[in-house]
């Protein structure tokens, strides 16, 4: 009975320190690279999606918020830019930390094959590719706050 006890003891300690080196949760509200944006990552469904929460600025020159006026569906070009999804069902990719799904780049209206890597508990890097991942562009984003 002892062993038993001290047996389980032993398997919730190395549970717990298993836990602890687990990499960061990268659900949360993140900056993008020059700031203009703030996107938050969430679950949706099995998958990881961002949606732009808020912008540095949010309204265009007349004052108005700003749309997705790029959107290559020109029936979209009319949303506003707030509450666009632009890190679509990144599922994990079986890579420790990198989940692997599309971007949508709100400046030129397209959506590309992407990647979401966790490189440390306030640091992501989110990558959109083009031509079977050959040319790809990455960005760095911080958590926010």
């Amino acid at each position: 009975m002892k062993f038993l006890r001290t047996a389980t003891i032993a398997a919730a300690l190395l549970g717990v320190s298993l836990g602890t080196g687990l990499a960061a949760d990268p659900m949360g509200t993140w900056q993008t690279e020059e700031g203009k944006a703030t996107v938050r990552i969430a679950a949706c469904g099995p998958a990881l999606c961002g949606t732009i929460v808020s912008l540095k600025e949010a309204n265009d020159d007349a004052g108005k918020p700003k749309t997705d006026k790029n959107n290559a569906d020109s029936g979209l070009r009319s949303r506003p830019m707030i509450g666009v999804q632009i890190v679509l069902a990144m599922k994990p990719s079986g890579t420790a930390n990198k989940w692997s799904g599309q971007v949508y780049n709100a400046e030129d209206g397209k959506t590309y094959s992407g990647s979401l890597t966790l490189q440390d508990a306030n640091t992501i890097k989110l990558e959109g590719c083009i031509l079977g991942g050959l040319v790809c562009k990455a960005a760095t984003w911080t958590r926010a706050g």
